[in-house]
Formats: C-alpha cells, structure tokens, sequence
C-alpha cells in the first residue's frame, strides 16, 4: 500500500483514539473518582497505549516524507531509531494488549456481563464508546500489520517485556486491592485467593501466547526474506 494512504489512515486511527479517550475522561463516573482514577483499569492503559503508538506511527509516516530523497544520513539514522521503537511497541505493547482487552472483555461480558461490564454502566458509557473502547482495537491493529512490515525483537527480550508488564499491572491491580478494600473488577469480588492467582498466572500465560501470536501473524502476511528492511518499508 502506498505511503500516502498509510498515512491517512494511521491519522484517523490516531484522531479516533484521541476521541475515545476525551469522551471517556469526560464522563463522571464514581470509579473515576477513586483511588487510582482511570489507570487502574485496562481497557484505558491499553488507549493510551494504541493512541501513543499510532502517534509514532504518524510521526515515523511524517518523518520518512520530510527525509525522502535528502541524502542526509543522520535523519535516516533518527527514522531508523523511531522505526524501531514503533515497532516493538506494535510487538510488546499494541498487539498483545490490545487483543487480550478484546478478547477477554467479550469472553467475559458474553458469559456474565456483570462481572466485568455491569449493567449500570450503559447509564454512563454509550454504546458506541463502548465498541471504540472494547471492539474496535482489534481491526485497527490488524488494519496496521497488514499495511506495513513490522520488525519483531529477539523472542526473549519480547517475552520478558510483555511478562513485566503483564506482572507489574497484577502488582498495581492488588495494590489498588490493599489500599481502597476493593478489586478493580467486580469478578475478582466473587472468586477465592487460588482462583485469583490461578486467574493472574493464566491471564500472564495469555500474553505471552498473544505476544507470540502477533510474531507469528506478523510473519505469515509479511515474507520477511522478500521484504527490504523495516527502515525503508513505512
């Protein structure tokens, strides 16, 4: 696909977040207002994280169009550095994240909406924020590594940075737990502490599963032995 439409479509993607994320902070609910604000929940970690990367994903498009043709090395240095960075967020981050939010929130909601997604909600949130928050994450990250080549990194530092990750929310989520009484997600209310930990070990199991999904997705579009490198494919 051709630069220009890449670059088209990587900016409403990034407006649309930017959109998402503006409605969902303007909205006045209780949770918002309690310790932790809207970073203790997922689904908003995981829009910021979508919005920054597409950020870089129209910064990396702006850039490669400015450096085009100048010869300079030490911008194509600098575009090759913020490729880079792209891509692993795209690998570490924007992937995995963004499909285990999708998928664990539908799984969840279909068995018992109660439990992740309670009724009272649809009183705040309106449908449609809800498919931006919970929906369409997944065809626009999918829209992306189809439209360009991503370089993964070495499947060890990849795995560990998604574990860190994955631990240190677990990590915020009890710390949120100690201090308010209350669990993040009102399934977590009704299950006992090894149901609990059976849950943050297999959700940790998950996202290294999606982490190696995404590398495997990534290069069954892309035949990276044709592909020029990640530097000149934006």
């Amino acid at each position: 696909m051709a630069l220009v439409p890449c670059q088209v479509l990587r900016v409403a993607i990034l407006l649309s977040y930017c959109s998402i994320l503006c409605n969902y902070k303007a909205i006045e609910m209780p949770s918002h207002q309690t310790y932790g604000g809207s970073w203790k929940f997922l689904t908003f970690i995981d829009l910021v994280i979508q919005a920054v990367f597409f950020g870089i994903c129209v910064l990396t498009d702006l850039s490669s169009l400015l450096t085009r043709g100048s010869g300079n090395q030490e911008q194509e240095r600098q575009l090759k550095k913020l490729i880079s960075l792209r891509d692993w967020m795209l690998a570490v981050l924007a992937f995995p994240v963004g499909v285990f939010v999708v998928a664990v929130f539908w799984i969840i909601y279909a068995y018992d909406r109660e439990m992740i997604y309670p009724k009272l909600l649809d009183n705040f949130i309106p449908g449609w924020l809800n498919h931006g928050m919970h929906t369409t994450v997944l065809p626009f990250i999918l829209i992306e590594m189809r439209t360009s080549h991503h370089a993964y990194p070495s499947r060890s530092s990849g795995l560990a940075a998604i574990c860190t990750f994955s631990v240190g929310y677990i990590l915020w989520v009890c710390w949120v737990h100690h201090v308010t009484g209350m669990w993040v997600y009102p399934f977590l209310e009704h299950i006992g502490p090894g149901a609990r930990i059976f849950f943050f070990g297999s959700t940790t199991i998950l996202m290294n599963f999606l982490y190696l999904l995404g590398e495997v997705l990534n290069s069954y579009i892309w035949d990276t032995q044709r592909k020029p490198p990640s530097w000149q494919d934006t």
